[in-house]
């Protein structure tokens, strides 16, 4: 069904390249239970909780992303469910479902919450969820999260599954850390009917680590599988940048996030929201707006000039580079920017 006006009533969001954004995805929150070595440093600085946007603001950014016509918000983090009033947001955010024309409701996260909140999620209308799950390996679990417990992360999707939510599962392909035990990955998560994709290292901010150390091209991993594996391309799309093969030996479907070495921006349906409030039209760029100040300053008409402004700007594509000693393309932490 298509929620989108084009003669009367609010302008969807139509960016100079043509591309309508029907997509948000929301961070409301910085903070994490985990220190991933790919996402933030080992003692990261969080934001004091003063700057973050209440849930009331929330809420109203949301609404004016749904006036304008976007269907599926996805909320990150951080780590989404540590965040103390969470489950009021997507409540709140659940009873738009049926109201407005906000189509989805979606969550990243890396379950150790989900014991929690699973069945609110689902009583809130959220269907599907996407977990960061990067080894089956306890060790390698603990040493990729800094200290984390991988038993904590299954009982959470094991929650999940009960609770009858949609599970995909996502993993960051690090070279030398993770890379010979994601066939194992694959196959476990594919006996369970849950999904995978793989994603590229995004050089993010500064994490304790040299970028090139860590990027492994998807390239690489497809052509091992391929020497086991019979992998047909399926045409699938669920809205976001994975281009997906099905596996002929587990009948799964796993997906391929290529930032680095296969852009995807010609489809870019999408924009972020941080905690904060900064309005970031692409991933990689630094370019942002103000949300928070402007709905502070003119509630929801300046919101929608801002959101004006956000589609005269955003730039046709990301510009990361994963060159050896090279800064990272933006400064920000991915878990400041969301997931």
């Amino acid at each position: 069904m298509n929620h989108v006006s084009t003669s009367i009533g609010p302008r969807p969001l139509i960016d100079t390249f043509g591309r309508q954004i029907t997509y948000l995805r929301l961070s409301v929150t910085d903070r994490c239970d985990l220190r991933c070595v790919y996402c933030m440093k080992a003692r990261p600085e969080f934001l004091p909780k003063s700057d973050l946007l209440s849930h009331e603001e929330l809420t109203q950014v949301c609404d004016a992303f749904i006036r304008r016509g976007v269907t599926k918000i996805r909320i990150t983090g951080g780590e989404p469910l540590v965040r103390r009033d969470i489950a009021n947001l997507i409540d709140n955010l659940g009873n738009r479902l049926e109201t407005t024309g906000l189509d989805e409701i979606c969550l990243t996260t890396n379950a150790t919450q989900l014991p929690r909140y699973a069945n609110q999620l689902v009583s809130a209308g959220v269907k599907r969820i996407n977990v960061s799950l990067d080894t089956l390996d306890e060790a390698k679990f603990s040493e990729l999260t800094r200290g984390g417990k991988l038993a904590a992360t299954l009982d959470g999707i094991d929650a999940a599954d009960r609770a009858g939510l949609k599970i995909k599962i996502n993993a960051v392909a690090l070279k030398g850390d993770n890379e010979h035990t994601l066939h194992e990955l694959i196959e476990w998560a594919h006996g369970r009917k849950f999904d995978v994709t793989l994603i590229e290292i995004m050089p993010m901010g500064e994490v304790d680590a040299e970028r090139s150390d860590q990027f492994l091209p998807l390239s690489v991993l497809r052509e091992r599988f391929a020497q086991h594996w019979s992998m047909t391309d399926l045409p699938d799309t669920t809205g976001g940048p994975s281009r997906y093969v099905r596996i002929d030996e587990t009948g799964g479907r796993l997906g391929f996030i290529t930032p680095l070495t296969s852009n995807f921006c010609a489809g870019c349906n999408r924009v972020r929201v941080t905690c904060t409030g900064q309005l970031y039209m692409c991933l990689g760029q630094s370019g942002s707006l103000d949300l928070r100040g402007a709905l502070r300053a003119g509630g929801a008409d300046a919101l929608d000039a801002c959101l004006d402004e956000a589609m005269a700007i955003k730039p046709k594509a990301h510009d990361f580079n994963i060159d050896r000693g090279s800064a990272p393309a933006v400064d920000r932490n991915m878990s400041h920017t969301g997931g």
